[in-house]
């Protein structure tokens, strides 16, 4: 259950969601990076240790991995923990008639 919530908690955060949007648009990206986009396409004038923070409740959630190269750290997107909602209410493709 703390996985769910983890998951639900990561996902109630509209920068988290922000950062989610861009590592689909981009994979693999470092902190700088990501805060250069947040920044630019965005607006959002966080700051580094805030955007670590927003990736380490993502991380904990399962949402994003990471992969250290070198002094580099590079931040990935992993959308399998989302399948533990789509399980859990399925979605069905035929509406009930009135």
């Amino acid at each position: 259950m703390d996985d769910e919530a983890d998951l639900f908690k990561a996902l109630g955060d509209a920068t988290r969601r922000i950062i989610l949007d861009e590592l689909a648009e981009h994979d693999g990206q470092t902190l700088f990076e990501i805060c250069g986009r947040l920044t630019m396409k965005h607006g959002l004038a966080s700051s580094r240790q805030a955007i670590s923070q927003h990736l380490v409740a993502l991380e904990q959630a399962g949402l994003v991995h990471t992969h250290r190269q070198g002094r580099y750290k590079f931040h990935y997107l992993d959308t399998s923990p989302l399948r533990a909602i789509t399980e859990r209410w399925p979605i069905s493709r035929e509406q009930p008639n009135p």
